[in-house]
């Protein structure tokens, strides 16, 4: 069969082995193309701005956003507007050549391209295939899949007003480092760990804007239910759109509800003062087909992980930030500045309140601070022997059959195992009410994929109190669901903490070439999954 594109950044790619056709994700070929060229003329511009910096010139805050915004906009499931796209390509290009002049770097960094038919023409050129041998492929895809999960990362915290001119150039000089056909594999296996380390970095910057804009993260009770009011439902990740939308929606009538990765907004001291702020509706991102159909209000997607809309609810979706599809309102606002929400605001008044679809509360909260509020009651419930092991259940829920199994391990548990998750992963499991032990809830939800620091921070912190030398000495094993990008830039930043045994499913990464694999499963110990009953075994025992 004809190839007409190749991505394989995500866990439920064709066959584990790649898209060739059309992505599994709804992207189409040209939507694909147009995304390799921005990842391309991306490297390009970065290779500019390293080359700046070595010359002691600085970088403006305009070009690094464009960077990682730019990256983001690739992230499985976030843009699928080929206009916005192609326009970003070309403002890409544009900012190359006009760097190159005033810096007075080499002409030979320019890029030149005539119309969009060349655009096309030279995807081919530069895609992930472009990269001959197999395993330096596979060793650049995973590293330039690390930078994008740094990029969302690193926007988010970029929102909120903090930034990091080291985060930056690493990003930057190791993006154009992808371009150097001269590194080798154990140089780039280097600079993987090394994006593992600068993934730590970008993830407590994170932390410190969420926390220092909101507060920390304190045990919540999140409704399930609906009002009859009408309603603004808000999915993705993104807390300062959430932020301005309780703003503009406060006193109108209006309600908002969150909706997947979007539910822990909700253990924010900071969002507890909007009465109109009632809940969560629904689940992960792949379920959003019927529940926004069911929602009836407008939706507002903040970050990935949009579905390409069905045509009855298409009108009522709308875009912001790295988020796009064509037909869908977008609407515009850059880093810093009000982004106006009242024509959604409005669309929301002229239509019926939610469907209720469930009933109920679930709780959260437990983002490392709250956890080292309860260290001493955690520390002796594990010395008395209450709880014997915690399992790391963090990542991403998919559409997949095969991902059922994270429920079933969930509910196989030995009682005295408790739950550290963040991200949609949780969805799996988190109305499953599977308990407590001794008032410590067995499910522990730190938040977004985004706030996995926070269960590296309560490893360390708990390494620190057991007085272990080792954090593989603790009682915590690694059974983590991936699904796209930010999930890898999560795993390598376990590794440079000098994590081993973590098991990923459903699915190893189809960007592991066999050689690589077998390096991580030496070095690090990475593993699969494969039935429950067997690893509920291999990780506890008979």
């Amino acid at each position: 069969m004809e190839r007409n594109m190749f991505c394989y950044q995500c866990q439920e790619t064709a066959g584990c082995k790649g898209c060739t056709v059309s992505g599994v994700c709804g992207k189409k070929p040209l939507t694909a193309k147009l995304q390799d060229m921005l990842v391309y003329t991306t490297k390009c511009l970065s290779k500019v701005t390293t080359s700046m910096r070595d010359k002691g010139i600085e970088v403006s805050d305009y070009i690094n956003r464009m960077v990682s915004e730019n990256l983001f906009v690739t992230i499985t499931n976030a843009n699928f507007d080929d206009e916005a796209i192609k326009n970003r390509v070309y403002k890409t290009i544009d900012e190359v050549n006009s760097l190159v002049d005033k810096s007075g770097l080499d002409a030979s960094l320019k890029l030149s391209f005539a119309n969009d038919d060349e655009i096309i023409e030279e995807s081919g050129k530069v895609g992930v295939l472009s990269t001959e041998n197999e395993d330096i492929r596979s060793l650049r895809e995973m590293i330039i899949y690390g930078l994008k999960g740094m990029s969302a990362y690193l926007k988010h915290a970029n929102a909120l007003g903090k930034d990091s001119e080291d985060i930056n150039a690493f990003l930057q000089s190791t993006l154009a480092k992808t371009l150097d056909d001269s590194l080798s594999g154990d140089e780039l296996t280097a600079l993987a760990l090394e994006t593992g380390k600068f993934g730590v970095a970008v993830m407590e910057l994170l932390d410190t804007a969420n926390t220092t804009a909101y507060g920390n993260p304190e045990i919540t009770k999140v409704n399930i239910g609906v009002r009859n009011n009408p309603a603004i439902l808000i999915s993705g990740h993104d807390l300062k759109d959430l932020e301005m939308l309780l703003e503009q929606t406060e006193g109108t009538g209006v309600d908002v509800y969150t909706h997947s990765e979007m539910l822990p907004a909700h253990y924010y001291p900071a969002f507890k003062k909007y009465s109109h702020f009632v809940g969560n509706y629904g689940n992960a991102w792949w379920k959003q087909k019927e529940e926004f159909e069911s929602f009836n209000g407008p939706i507002l997607l903040t970050t990935n992980c949009l579905v390409p809309p069905a045509e009855s609810y298409k009108d009522r979706v709308y875009t912001t930030g790295a988020v796009g599809f064509a037909g869908c309102k977008h609407i515009e606002g850059k880093v810093g500045e009000k982004k106006d929400f009242s024509e959604i605001i409005e669309h929301a008044k002229r239509l019926p309140a939610p469907t209720e679809i469930e009933t109920g509360e679930i709780i959260g909260g437990f983002a490392h601070n709250q956890v080292l509020a309860l260290a001493d009651k955690i520390v002796d419930a594990v010395k008395t022997g209450a709880i014997k092991k915690f399992v790391v259940m963090a990542g991403c829920d998919g559409r997949s059959k095969s991902r059922d199994y994270y429920t079933e391990f969930a509910k196989a548990l030995p009682k005295d195992a408790v739950i550290l998750t963040a991200g949609c992963a949780k969805y799996k499991y988190n109305k499953l009410d599977l308990g407590d032990i001794g008032g410590i809830p067995r499910v522990l939800d730190a938040g977004q994929c985004n706030d996995s620091y926070s269960l590296a921070v309560i490893a360390l912190k708990l390494k620190e109190v057991f007085g272990l030398e080792d954090i593989n000495d603790l009682p915590i094993v690694y059974n983590i669901a991936w699904y796209e990008q930010k999930a890898v830039i999560v795993l390598l930043a376990l590794l440079h903490l000098g994590v081993k045994n973590i098991h990923l499913g459903p699915t190893l990464p189809a960007f592991l070439s066999p050689n690589v694999a077998k390096v991580l499963v030496e070095n690090f110990g990475i593993g699969g999954i494969t039935n429950v009953e067997d690893d509920i075994k291999m990780f506890f025992g008979n």
